[in-house]
């Protein structure tokens, strides 16, 4: 069959996606259970996958859907509904807004700053499900909150999870992790500096918006870029998003107590430190045992990460072992953390297990939505239909490459939700190209990560975790609208960065 045949039918599941989602507004569970149903059949019938293959890596995808993906998820809102429970949720919104009660300024901070970090330290769905929930409870609109805060994970995710994504990168195309991951820093640094005017922007729908703020939202990007970048060519990939996204917050916050001081409105109720570090406690012991268990402490996770099960579930050709770690995962983590949480303020056990049973039921359709994409990426990589798009991309592009090479990782991260998934497809495929046409290696590799933080506000994977956290779920259609034009221009402007660079780097 023609490479470029099989081409429009591996668009198919993608295309399919995206008009059920954006067009004919059909509920993410429906649309992506059937769609994984769908690429099944066109793997084995169109590229001649085995039926035990098939299922088998459907399989697959069925348990890292639900382990570490979902269970997350189900983590975060869990922290979030115990939060509610134990009224500490009151006490953080009187903190905020002792802070600030400026909108624009609370974006800046949570889905920005705060979601940063949470994306730097444990990544999975927690840099959106945590901080949209917040503002979601802090008034503003849901939608508007899912939205914010699906533009505001994308350029922390490049560095997500401590530099899980680079270090994979690293690993797949045999290429350095320093300069891979200062090139990665570089292509990204003008979105970090952009993000938070348009997250101000968004929050008054006007350009008006910045009025009042325009300092203290170009010193939030600035904050959070030149750190990144420093520490991106001088200490490689674990640390960049981390420190950048505490400098972001730091300084937005000092920003903001000098505005209060000059005479802005904000809250006066006074919240004693004691009930502060009982509000916030489930959050500083996930940040405490996140970091306790990264590679900054080799030991710990030895230690924690041999408690897994290693499990092959794919039954075809490049049939590797799936590990699963039962502690040192984010899930495991932030439910633990949030249990001793909710004891330390005072909940009883058997009320913390009824708030983690609700959310497990909250979730459901969630769980439907992420256990049916991951196993229609899995599908379409062991298959070869991520192959024949990407071939043929070559194919047709030959010298101007770097055009595109963006658009690759964003697909992929479309497809699988995760940088790290889509840099595991698509990088050495980079690194090959970049070398048959004459490109530095490092550069397009880059691009694949970088391009990669652009699908992460479409994925369906990611629409999922918002709704969730939102209330929204069956409204993921509209979300969707809402960041695809985001994307289509995140991703131009990134590929035409690339190309520029890819002429002289």
């Amino acid at each position: 069959m023609s490479m470029y045949l099989l081409f429009v039918i591996a668009l198919i599941p993608i295309v399919w996606l995206m008009v059920s989602l954006g067009i004919l507004k059909l509920p993410a569970h429906i649309t992506c259970s059937m769609t994984t149903l769908a690429t099944l059949i066109l793997a084995v019938f169109v590229w001649k996958m085995p039926v035990l293959s098939a299922i088998s890596a459907t399989i697959e995808g069925v348990a890292i859907g639900l382990w570490p993906i979902m269970i997350v998820i189900i983590a975060a809102i869990f922290t979030y509904n115990l939060a509610l429970h134990t009224k500490s949720m009151d006490t953080i919104k009187k903190m905020l807004s002792s802070i600030t009660t400026d909108d624009r300024i609370q974006v800046l901070i949570l889905a920005w700053g705060f979601g940063g970090f949470l994306e730097a330290v444990a990544g999975y769905g927690t840099a959106v499900a945590i901080p949209a929930s917040i503002l979601a409870s802090l008034g503003f609109d849901p939608i508007f909150a899912a939205v914010i805060c699906l533009i505001a994970n994308t350029v922390p995710t490049a560095f997500g999870a401590v530099g899980i994504p680079v270090t994979t990168l690293a690993k797949v195309t045999g290429l350095d992790v320093a300069p891979l991951s200062y090139a990665i820093g570089m292509q990204l640094v003008i979105f970090i500096m952009i993000i938070p005017f348009v997250l101000v922007v968004m929050t008054r729908k006007s350009i008006k918006g910045l009025k009042g703020v325009l300092g203290i939202t170009f010193a939030s990007g600035l904050a959070f870029a030149l750190p990144q970048v420093l520490v991106a060519k001088f200490l490689g990939a674990e640390l960049p998003a981390l420190l950048g996204s505490i400098c972001s917050m730091a300084v937005t916050i000092f920003l903001a107590r000098r505005r209060n001081e000059q005479g802005e409105a904000h809250s006066k109720e006074i919240i004693t430190v004691k009930e502060g570090l009982l509000a916030w406690l489930p959050y500083m012991l996930i940040f405490f045992f996140i970091i306790l268990t990264s590679p900054l402490f080799p030991g710990v996770q030895s230690l924690l990460g041999n408690i897994e099960t290693q499990v092959v579930f794919y039954q075809g050709e490049g049939a590797k072992a799936t590990s699963f770690n039962w502690i040192a995962t984010p899930g495991a983590l932030i439910i633990i953390a949030t249990f001793l949480g909710g004891w330390i303020q005072g909940a009883k056990t058997q009320e913390i297990a009824k708030v983690l049973l609700n959310t497990f039921k909250q979730l459901t359709k969630s769980t439907i939505t992420v256990v049916s994409i991951v196993s229609m990426a899995k599908i379409m990589g062991y298959s070869g239909m991520i192959t024949s798009l990407a071939v043929v991309l070559v194919e047709v592009t030959g010298k101007n490459f770097a055009l595109i090479s963006p658009v690759i990782g964003m697909l992929g991260t479309f497809v699988t939700g995760s940088d790290t998934s889509s840099n595991i497809l698509f990088g050495a495929l980079q690194k090959e190209v970049a070398t048959s046409i004459g490109v530095n290696p490092y550069w397009l590799a880059a691009a694949n990560t970088s391009g990669a933080t652009a699908g992460k506000m479409i994925s369906p994977q990611s629409i999922a975790v918002a709704t969730s956290a939102t209330g929204l779920v069956g409204s993921e259609g509209r979300i969707f609208n809402s960041t695809i034009k985001f994307c289509m221009i995140y991703v131009l402007i990134l590929g035409l960065l690339v190309y520029a660079g890819s002429l002289f780097v």
